[in-house]
């Protein structure tokens, strides 16, 4: 079964638009303490995903994709109650994938793919996630970022999983600048110190997700204000 790989992912261009005007380059000693803050804050983030294998988490992150975790886990709650491995997904099949995320964006392709990585995984991993990205990256409907979360997650792999909240997030505050989601990841890469680069982006996604929001972010709440670059952030005590 062939199934057509997603186009390379980019930057979300209102999110771009949304961060405004890029910031300057963050030094190193600010870095550190913009990471030594959000680790002290939230020492073991943890994915906002419901999962309970490598396998479940890969499905929840492929169906995760222009979607909300809570609608993701909701959906999910029934579907991994009856289909926890590619072999009793592929079992399923894909009326039955279908029918417990139709609440989902795109559920019929996702459907698609769901059984159809499933299938990959029996016929080429014997069942089993793969710990490598290019073998990831292989499989029918997921890409970089998806390969990311998981190597993150269910291998603990230092890897950066760039969504558009890191994207921003990264831009807004000038820790890492870049135009493309590549070139943000690639960027991180080289600025986030070593010893925080296990937890990274769970620290970047949650702070966009919950304080450096797209339209409205909380400054006056925001634990690195001081440190953030933003020209269009408030001024202090307005």
């Amino acid at each position: 079964m062939t199934t057509a790989k997603p186009a390379p992912s980019a930057a979300d261009p209102a999110d771009s638009a949304e961060a405004g005007p890029a910031a300057p380059p963050l030094p190193p000693a600010a870095v550190e303490a913009l990471f030594a803050r959000l680790s002290a804050a939230l020492p073991e983030p943890q994915s906002e995903l419901a999962y309970v294998n490598p396998y479940t988490l890969l499905v929840a992150v492929v169906l995760s994709a222009q979607a909300t975790d809570k609608g993701v886990n909701k959906a999910t709650k029934g579907l991994f109650a009856v289909a926890d491995t590619p072999q009793k997904m592929v079992a399923l099949g894909e009326d039955g994938v279908r029918a417990h995320i139709r609440t989902i964006g795109l559920f019929n392709s996702k459907a698609k793919n769901v059984i159809a990585l499933s299938q990959a995984l029996i016929e080429q991993h014997g069942g089993q996630v793969p710990a490598e990205r290019a073998a990831l990256e292989a499989l029918p409907g997921v890409g970089r970022k998806t390969a990311n979360v998981v190597l993150n997650l269910a291998f603990g792999q230092p890897t950066i999983a760039v969504d558009t909240h890191i994207f921003r997030v990264a831009n807004r505050t000038g820790l890492a600048a870049g135009k493309t989601v590549r070139a943000v990841e690639d960027a991180l890469e080289r600025v986030v110190p070593e010893r925080y680069r296990r937890h990274a982006h769970h620290w970047l996604i949650l702070h966009g997700r919950y304080v450096c929001k797209a339209r409205k972010p909380a400054c006056d709440a925001c634990p690195i204000a001081d440190l953030c670059g933003w020209p269009g952030k408030p001024a202090a005590g307005v």
